[in-house]
């Protein structure tokens, strides 16, 4: 056993493949640096992310990530916090500070001058940092020192400068000044901000735990402690306001996921058809707007009433009536309207016939995927569900061949029958989630 954990240390342990420690020393100094050839790079670097962001380019801006040489810097203070250089410290926030205030400044210029001033989805995406941006700049930043600190360096600070992105957020805080718009310079910083403090913690971490030799000899362990606090502390300011924004984020996508199933469900209402839709998930809104009869007030309400099947009971809901067309329209109506309204009125005519015979044709599809989702929907509530089917059908009276009438078959096996309640309570589900008072149902055991 002894043997095993030896060996499993040896796959892990990062010491035998770590370069000579002044070698590293030299390669973060060296990268700290913004003159010369550091500088020309950072200033192409700029120009180049600002053009990707406003023409949208993905490609462009992966070329500004890697070529920009804000890494440096960073990985420089929380190598020079670890090993309590102070000297070295002060170099890199110079340093860093002139770089971005340089970036700021250049995109800002650029944003002001270029006659695009569209906010495309590259750009956008810079506003809104989770707490996923966190856990790409802590760990990218783990890969990057740990990949300056190695004899096989590799390709991955290339990776890590993909990954983190620290160009594009500048270039996008520069365009909100650019732009006066503000929350987006907000945001964007941010998100700068956050991937900045997570690299340089990551490479404190990563530095303390490969033991580099202390450079202040002087330095006491209270000290030490109290520079380790304020890490963790501003570390913590950081990441609280990203947790929230990510939880958020969560949040909008599930509403809108809800949202896009729910205005499926109720996309044709007795004769009426959605015309379109808008979804605010942020503000937890959604429009819609139908085409065909006249709704009435009961109408509006009972398409309301369907969003609580899909966990939208806090939806804000509006509907409106785009065309409207009456059943029977005269002959002296017709021919007093004009040919434009006619046409108006034929089209959206068509356009739900056309809606009609396609859910006439998917209906077959449709109790496929709808049994299929009454069985996701039902296993959680009902383990002991095993398999359940659902179809629609006509039954017919012998004493009058001519009725018939629509109802719902559902069929549920278990590996036992279910108790009585326990059906009821099923049973009842049902006519509230299929909006069904004619449906049967029935209860075998699997294998029956």
């Amino acid at each position: 056993m002894s043997n095993l954990i030896r060996k499993a240390i040896t796959y892990i342990s990062l010491q035998r493949q770590i370069e000579d420690v002044e070698e590293i020393h030299h390669s973060i100094v060296q990268g700290i640096s913004f003159k010369g050839t550091n500088m020309w790079i950072l200033v192409c670097a700029i120009i180049i992310a600002s053009v990707g962001l406003n023409t949208n380019s993905t490609a462009v801006i992966i070329g500004a990530m890697l070529i920009s040489p804000l890494m440096g810097p960073i990985n420089g203070m929380g190598y020079s916090i670890a090993t309590h250089d102070f000297a070295l410290l002060r170099q890199s926030l110079k340093n860093f500070g002139f770089a971005v205030l340089a970036s700021l400044i250049a995109s800002t210029v650029y944003f002001t001058i270029t006659p695009v001033q569209t906010a495309y989805s590259e750009l956008l995406a810079r506003t809104s940092p989770t707490i996923y941006d966190v856990l790409i700049a802590l760990f990218g930043g783990f890969a990057g020192i740990i990949a300056i600190s190695s004899k096989q360096k590799g390709n991955v600070i290339p990776g890590v400068a993909i990954a983190t992105a620290l160009m594009p957020p500048l270039c996008t805080a520069g365009y909100g000044l650019a732009t006066f718009q503000f929350s987006f310079f907000y945001g964007a910083f941010y998100l700068f901000t956050i991937n900045t403090v997570c690299i340089a913690y990551a490479s404190v971490l990563i530095s303390q735990m490969l033991k580099f030799p202390i450079r202040d000899a002087n330095l006491s362990e209270t000290r030490k402690k109290r520079i380790n606090q304020a890490l963790s502390i501003v570390l913590i300011i950081i990441i609280l306001p990203s947790v929230y924004l990510g939880y958020r984020m969560s949040q909008d996508e599930k509403f809108k996921s809800n949202a896009e199933k729910y205005t499926r469900y109720i996309g044709i209402y007795k004769g009426n058809y959605l015309l379109n839709k808008e979804i605010r998930a942020n503000k937890k809104e959604i429009s819609l707007i139908y085409g065909g009869s006249s709704l009435t007030e009961e109408d509006k309400k009972a398409i309301v009433d369907q969003s609580s099947l899909f966990s939208l009971d806090g939806a804000n809901i509006t509907i409106r009536q785009g065309i409207a067309i009456d059943k029977e329209i005269s002959k002296e109506n017709v021919e007093t309207q004009s040919d434009e309204k006619r046409l108006r009125q034929e089209i959206a005519r068509l356009n739900l016939e056309v809606a009609g015979y396609k859910q006439k044709t998917d209906s077959v599809q449709s109790n496929y995927f709808t049994g299929k989702q009454l069985l996701e929907e039902l296993t959680p509530l009902f383990p002991q569900i095993e398999s359940c089917s659902y179809s629609e059908a006509y039954i017919y009276n012998r004493r009058d061949t001519l009725a018939r009438k629509k109802t719902g078959l559902f069929m549920v096996a278990s590996k036992r029958i279910l108790p009585k309640n326990e059906q009821e309570k099923i049973k009842n589900w049902l006519v509230k989630r299929l909006n069904k008072k004619e449906i049967e149902v029935y209860f075998n055991r699997s294998g029956q």
